[in-house]
């Protein structure tokens, strides 16, 4: 049975309307323009509805699959450190090449 929860994996705020999306099966973005021009309609009533859903909706549990890298707010993976990218050496400037100031 599903469960309606807050969204860990694309929240903007608390991850409610992210959750809500999620729920229903359609694009949390599209819910998030609904949600705003119902706020700026609705003259503020659907942000207190926000405040609610954000306290009473619990969280979504987390992952424990180790690929995860958000499973326990870190890498936890088998992933190979990025390498530095080589840095670019500058340009030589002759003294005399500072005419153009």
């Amino acid at each position: 049975m599903k469960k309606l929860t807050k969204s860990r994996d694309n929240k903007m705020v608390s991850g409610v309307l992210a959750g809500i999306a999620e729920y229903f099966g359609f694009d949390p973005t599209l819910l998030r323009i609904i949600y705003g021009a119902a706020t700026l309609i609705g003259a503020g009533s659907p942000f207190i509805l926000y405040i609610v859903l954000a306290i009473v909706m619990p969280e979504a549990p987390r992952s424990n699959d180790p690929k995860d890298s958000t499973a326990h707010g870190f890498n936890q993976g088998n992933k190979q450190p990025e390498k530095p990218a080589s840095r670019k050496e500058a340009d030589k400037v002759e003294e005399e090449d500072w005419s153009d100031f």
